[in-house]
C-alpha cells in the first residue's frame, strides 16, 4: 500500500513526518531522559566525592603518611576534573566505549549513561566545591567544637547546605545533559538525535525532520527549567552560583541571597 506523499512545505511536511514516525521520536525521548536524569544523579554523587577530596586539609597534627595520602587524593581529584572538563564529551564517548568494550562488553545505552555520568561528575565537583566555599566558616568551627571530625562535619553539616546552595547550578547541568546526550549517537545510542537522523534518512526531508527534533528538545528543556524554578522557590535557594560551569577555577565567587532572605 502506497502512502500519501508528504506535503512539500516545511510545516506540512513536519506535521506529516511526525504523524507517521511519532513512536520513533518518543522512543528517542525516553532514552534521552533516561540517560540525562540517571547521569545527573550519578554525576552528583561523583561530584560530591571528588569535591570532598579537593577540600581535604593538611593538618599539622597529621603524620607523614596521612599528609602524603591527602596530597595524592587531591591530585587525583584535580586530574579527574581537569581531564573530563578539558576534553569534549564526544571524544570521551568514542574513546571509553570502544576502549572498554572488549573488556566489559557493555551496550551503547549503558555506556552512554556511564560516560555522561563521568563527564557530569567533573562539573558537579566544581559546583559542589563552590557550594562548600559558600558556607560560613563558623559552621566548621561549631562542628569541631561539638567533637565532630572532618568527615562527620562534611557529611552532616556542610554538604547538605552546599547541595541546597548549588541546586540552581545542579539543575542547569540536568538541562545541559538533555541536550548533550545528542553526542552519544556516535556510539549508536538510540536517543532523540539518533532517531531523528534515522527518520530523516527514510523520508529524505532533513529540514522538516529536524524542525520536529528542535521543537521536542525545546519542549523538554523549557518544561524541565520551569519545574526546577518551582523547586528552587520551594527550597529557597540562593540566586545562583557565579561561574560554576566555567573552565577556570578562579571564577567561583559564591552566592547572592535572594531579597528578603538573610
Amino acid at each position: 500500500m502506497n502512502r500519501v506523499p508528504l506535503p512539500p512545505d516545511l510545516i506540512g511536511g513536519a506535521l506529516g513526518i511526525y504523524e507517521r514516525y511519532a513512536p520513533l521520536f518518543w522512543f528517542g525521548v525516553r532514552n534521552t531522559l533516561l540517560i540525562s536524569l540517571s547521569a545527573t544523579i550519578i554525576g552528583l554523587f561523583i561530584g560530591l566525592f571528588f569535591a570532598s577530596l579537593k577540600q581535604l586539609k593538611i593538618d599539622n597534627k597529621d603524620n607523614s603518611i596521612v599528609k602524603v595520602t591527602k596530597v595524592v587524593l587531591r591530585v587525583i581529584a584535580n586530574l579527574y576534573i581537569e581531564i573530563f572538563r578539558g576534553t569534549p564529551m564526544i571524544v570521551q564517548a568514542i574513546f571509553l566505549y570502544h576502549g572498554l568494550r572488549p573488556f566489559i562488553g557493555w551496550t551503547p545505552l549503558t555506556a552512554g549513561i556511564v560516560i555522561v555520568s563521568i563527564n557530569t561528575g567533573a562539573y558537579m565537583a566544581e559546583i559542589i566545591r563552590a557550594g562548600i566555599q559558600s558556607i560560613d566558616k563558623g559552621q566548621y568551627e561549631a562542628s569541631r567544637s561539638l567533637g565532630m571530625n572532618h568527615l562527620l562535619t562534611m557529611v552532616f553539616v556542610i554538604l547538605p547546605q552546599a547541595i541546597k546552595n548549588a541546586f540552581p547550578a545542579i539543575g542547569n547541568e540536568f538541562v545541559v545533559n538533555i541536550k548533550d546526550t545528542a553526542v552519544l549517537n556516535v556510539i549508536g545510542v538510540s536517543e532523540l538525535y539518533f532517531q531523528s537522523t534515522a527518520v530523516a534518512g527514510i523520508v529524505f526531508r532533513f529540514r522538516d525532520t529536524f524542525l520536529i527534533t528542535a521543537l521536542i528538545y525545546l519542549f523538554l528543556t523549557f518544561t524541565t527549567t520551569q519545574l526546577l524554578r518551582i523547586a528552587e522557590k520551594k527550597l529557597d535557594t540562593p540566586e545562583g552560583l557565579v561561574g560554576a560551569s566555567s573552565s577556570s577555577s578562579k571564577n567561583f565567587f559564591g552566592f547572592k541571597r535572594k531579597r528578603g532572605t538573610s
